[in-house]
């Protein structure tokens, strides 16, 4: 007879978390366990996950950091947990979530069920041209600097199943293997790359941020994408006062608002004819500035709306000659194009929202990779640009649907032929 056990789980949620987080997919941990092996003995690893979770046994092994290089040179460290961990994590997200899901502010977008960064970008376009300041805000190394005690008062006042309290706390403490492969204990922050952490970033900050501006500034709207915040105000005055305010609250719940990178940004347009040292910013991979558009009556004039940001498209353009270089030498179109068009239509569905044409760059530049790829390939092209071209028209002209972003080209020809 089975011991009874000191907390109840159920298998039942221990397999569909399983199911979840392999089809969220993701890379080995500290173990080097991908989701194939892990399943080779399916059966004998869930049941070792419940058993220990169920017995209050359950320790989290450390979290790998894997360093992602940024733009601008930098690199952003992502934590990564073992699979059976993600499990584990995903166990207590499915029941923490519902808990605290219903409280969440209806501003804040990142990481919930129904929300999107395109409904963020949407309401904070139009509440530029309703408010003539923002508040661009950055916190100056969120994940890394999240209060432990803090962050469990947060989850306290949602849930007091010890079993749920037990484990948050576990993955706040458990230790970090650095790249050089050292293990470090942890003391504060949660890793950015685990299951649970964007749940318990968006707890953190709705106490922290968004009830603290709806009691205290409920005239002044926002838009949070986990710790990406914009903040809308009437007036340039107003807008110093309340990033003052801000970052005395923030201090209060041991945060820092970056003093450099947060910027009080003038949202210019036709009908607005001051000056200021900040007139666009950046948010969620668009750049939102002054732009030349047209009324319905065709007329021209200035409105302050998004883009896809220069940095978005240095990024993506990276990828694109990442993508060449692997198929460069044994690869065929046919194969680069099943595996790049998913991806190309993700990027189509995002930054085609808005101003679609700062998209259209970044597109053409698969086909210019694509040309070079096959000047080196092929002999009779090689030393010309033109006959390149010629090459790849003739595979257009012949396979039209071969490539996502030929037929959003196309596409997009004919509707700025009918403007």
């Amino acid at each position: 007879m089975e011991k009874a056990k000191s907390y109840h789980i159920s298998k039942h949620d221990v397999m569909e978390a399983y199911k979840r987080v392999k089809a969220n997919k993701g890379s080995a941990g500290i173990d080097g366990e991908s989701i194939t092996d892990f399943e080779k003995n399916l059966k004998g690893n869930l049941y070792k996950i419940w058993n220990r979770m169920s017995s209050g046994s359950y320790f989290p092994p450390a979290v790998k950091t894997v360093e992602i290089p940024k733009t601008d040179g930098k690199k952003r460290k992502l934590g990564i947990p073992t699979v059976g961990d993600r499990i584990a994590q995903m166990v207590v997200k499915m029941r923490l979530e519902p808990c605290v899901e219903p409280k969440f502010h209806p501003d804040s977008y990142g990481y919930r069920p129904k929300k999107s960064a395109i409904q963020a970008l949407d309401i904070a376009r139009k509440r530029c041209w309703k408010y003539d300041w923002v508040i661009d805000m950055d916190i100056k190394g969120f994940f890394d600097n999240i209060d432990h005690e803090l962050m469990m008062k947060a989850v306290e006042k949602h849930t007091q199943e010890a079993w749920v309290l037990l484990y948050v706390r576990r993955w706040l403490e458990a230790p970090i293997q650095e790249v050089d492969r050292k293990i470090a204990k942890r003391t504060q922050g949660t890793p950015q790359g685990g299951v649970i952490s964007p749940l318990l970033a968006n707890m953190f900050l709705h106490y922290a941020f968004d009830e603290w501006m709806k009691r205290n500034y409920p005239g002044n709207p926002f838009e949070r994408y986990a710790d990406d915040v914009v903040v809308h105000c009437q007036t340039e005055e107003e807008a110093i006062k309340l990033r003052e305010s801000i970052k005395r609250r923030l201090q209060k719940c041991k945060l820092e608002l970056h003093p450099e990178k947060t910027k009080i940004v003038y949202c210019k347009d036709s009908r607005r004819r001051g000056e200021s040292q900040h007139e666009k910013f950046d948010f969620l991979g668009y750049t939102f500035r002054p732009r030349r558009a047209m009324n319905k009556r065709r007329e021209l004039f200035v409105s302050f709306s998004p883009a896809m940001s220069d940095k978005a498209k240095q990024n993506k353009r990276n990828e694109i000659k990442a993508w060449i270089k692997e198929v460069q030498s044994t690869g065929t179109l046919r194969e680069l194009a099943k595996w790049i068009n998913p991806v190309v239509s993700g990027w189509i569905e995002y930054y085609g929202k808005f101003c679609a044409s700062e998209l259209r760059s970044t597109i053409q530049y698969i086909d210019t990779r694509m040309i070079r790829w096959a000047k080196r390939k092929y002999d009779k092209i090689r030393n010309s640009w033109k006959k390149g071209t010629k090459w790849l028209n003739g595979i257009k002209s012949r396979e039209p649907t071969l490539f996502r972003h030929w037929l959003w080209m196309k596409r997009n020809d004919l509707d700025r032929r009918a403007v």
